[in-house]
């Protein structure tokens, strides 16, 4: 209910947003009709759109939003038209009769069935003008839809955030009808209160199709609501609060009997039927693994936190797979490439995996763990309670002598105990914590922070971004022509560059090769100079690197320790796709 109340608050406050400018002179052009015959029909066509379009983008994605631009540039021409029929009605009568007929029909109606009809279809016009414009709410929503499925309660939280917008819309449209009645009456001025409404409209047609509506406005000073409203994100995010890698357990040494539970863990272990695909064995459900001590792992293979605890998972199946002991692994991805069960298989292979992976797609699996975090591993006894859980990497040991506890429960004598020696390497070797003083950086602008390249992000357009002159620690900067989307940033020119002042062990940054998956080449800099000695297991001493497939990649690995320096990266050639810098 408090996401509802927030994406509703979410809707009014689009009007404050200079982006939302261009779509109030079409309103204010109906503000001097009945409000319930012209008025509220066009609020109706106008969140009606907004709600199909967004509804689609969160099933369709990318061919929604193509589809929506081919209805923006309509939208466009109708309201051209709108707006010259609003200024020299009579020219455009002679110039072009029907279309005259049609633009006057659409503005003014002749009885109260059209018009009502009319004011319908402007309002849909209006409706894909106003959709790109919605704000860091609309983007959570639309966001959490497309990580875990389109949903009931996203339709809910869509037409909430819809109805909030047409109460802001429909409140300036009733106070826009009272001052223009007065000026009429006091001034006579009809003809010209037109005029000036045909100007306004043509000024917002002009500001919409040269892209002025969401780059230059989105920038300007009125943009501070847009403030307020990622505060109310930031109090009810559901896609930040439940999507979180991690490295350190909030609750050091959680262990748990199965009737002291906190944190919202199952007491029995769910059913696992909401896997979309199993890798390496068949589907597994929680009545065919009764009898046998589980350990669930949830992971993605781009997470360098899940990275780092895979080759200790790897090593209890190993070790104890012969006395009972099921591992099963739950990829539930972060990031649209890994979705693709592809890449997956093939992180799978190449990571060594050999046990269970059931392939979490939908979010089924994680949502009944009431899960939050990568990695998380969940550990069941013989009778399917979970008994213990664990957040984050560390505390092996621990994880490990609940394994050996729960097989002699069951009557499994497990091998002589030892400690596990895990040498592992590249980026699965452990991090140094007293040395990573970087925090994980998302490139995407709904999740990203310190973020310094000068106007900050003109988000989901195309834009032409410089470094500052100075990067303080934990800030960085995109250089070149990017695309800056929700979570991805994309190169679309050659020698695009990203720079951080970072300080870690290690810098990994996640990305992909593009849409068409040709290899990018790459050269990384420290401090201006090649990285030496100090690159890391994807790049040479040189700096140079080759972008090939969507995955993590491994930049530096300092051999003197932490200390404060500045990474740069550039792209030798477009198409690259960057998501996230992580730190060790």
């Amino acid at each position: 209910m408090l996401l509802i109340l927030f994406a509703y608050l979410g809707g009014i406050l689009t009007i404050l947003s200079p982006c939302i400018l261009p779509v109030l002179p079409f309103v204010f052009a109906r503000s001097d009709r009945p409000f319930l015959k012209s008025g509220l029909p066009m609020l109706a066509g106008m969140a009606a759109t907004f709600a199909l379009v967004a509804s689609l983008a969160t099933a369709g994605g990318a061919w929604a939003a193509r589809a929506n631009q081919f209805g923006r540039v309509a939208a466009l021409t109708l309201f051209g038209l709108f707006g010259l029929t609003l200024l020299f009605s009579s020219l455009a009568e002679r110039l072009a009769r029907p279309l005259a007929r049609l633009g006057d029909k659409l503005a003014h109606g002749h009885d109260s069935r059209s018009g009502i009809r009319n004011s319908f279809l402007l309002g849909i016009a209006t409706g894909l003008l106003w959709t790109p414009c919605a704000g860091p709410i609309l983007g959570l929503i639309l966001t959490g839809a497309a990580v875990s499925g389109a949903s009931i309660r996203t339709a809910i939280l869509l037409l909430a955030y819809a109805a909030g917008a047409a109460t802001s819309l429909s409140l300036a449209l009733l106070a826009g009808g009272r001052v223009l009645a007065a000026m009429k009456r006091s001034l006579g001025a009809e003809l010209w209160i037109r005029r000036i409404l045909g100007v306004a409209v043509l000024a917002g047609v002009a500001a919409a199709a040269f892209g002025l509506d969401r780059s230059v406005l989105a920038r300007l000073s009125l943009a501070a609501p847009s403030g307020f409203e990622r505060r109310l994100v930031a109090l009810a995010n559901p896609s930040n609060a439940q999507l979180q890698p991690m490295n350190t357990d909030p609750n050091p040494a959680m262990m748990m009997s199965v009737s002291g539970h906190s944190d919202g863990v199952p007491s029995t272990l769910p059913d696992l039927s909401g896997a979309t695909a199993w890798i390496d064995s068949p589907p597994l459900t929680a009545e065919s693994l009764r009898g046998k001590v589980v350990v669930i792992d949830f992971w993605t293979y781009s997470c360098i936190n899940c990275l780092r605890s895979l080759p200790y998972v790897q090593a209890w199946q190993d070790k104890y797979k012969a006395r009972g002991l099921v591992v099963i692994g739950v990829h539930t991805p972060e990031f649209p490439f890994e979705k693709d069960p592809s890449n997956v298989r093939n992180a799978v292979r190449e990571l060594g995996v050999s046990y269970p992976v059931a392939l979490d797609n939908d979010y089924r699996i994680w949502r009944a763990f009431n899960n939050r975090f990568w990695p998380a591993h969940y550990f069941i006894d013989a009778a399917g309670r979970v008994r213990y859980h664990r957040f984050g990497e560390g505390n092996y040991e621990e994880s490990e002598a609940w394994i050996r506890g729960l097989l002699q429960e069951r009557n499994c004598q497990p091998p002589p105990k030892s400690t596990l020696r895990i040498a592992a390497a590249g980026a699965e070797a452990a991090s140094e914590p007293q040395s990573a003083h970087s925090p994980e950086t998302y490139i995407g602008y709904i999740r990203a922070k310190n973020f310094a390249s000068p106007g900050g992000f003109d988000e989901d357009d195309p834009r032409l971004y410089r470094s500052p002159s100075r990067l303080d620690p934990n800030q960085w900067a995109l250089t070149g022509r990017w695309k800056d989307e929700s979570q991805i940033a994309t190169a679309l020119a050659a020698h695009t560059a990203i720079l951080y002042r970072f300080q870690a062990r290690d810098l990994h940054l996640v990305l992909a090769p593009g849409g068409e998956g040709k290899p990018v080449r790459f050269r990384v800099t420290l401090d201006g100079k090649p990285p030496g000695q100090d690159h890391g297991v994807d790049t040479d001493a040189n700096g140079y690197g080759m972008v090939t497939e969507s995955r993590l990649y491994q930049m530096i690995r300092q051999k003197t320790g932490a200390r404060d320096r500045l990474f740069r990266i550039e792209f030798l050639a477009p198409g690259v796709q960057a998501f996230a810098f992580t730190f060790g």
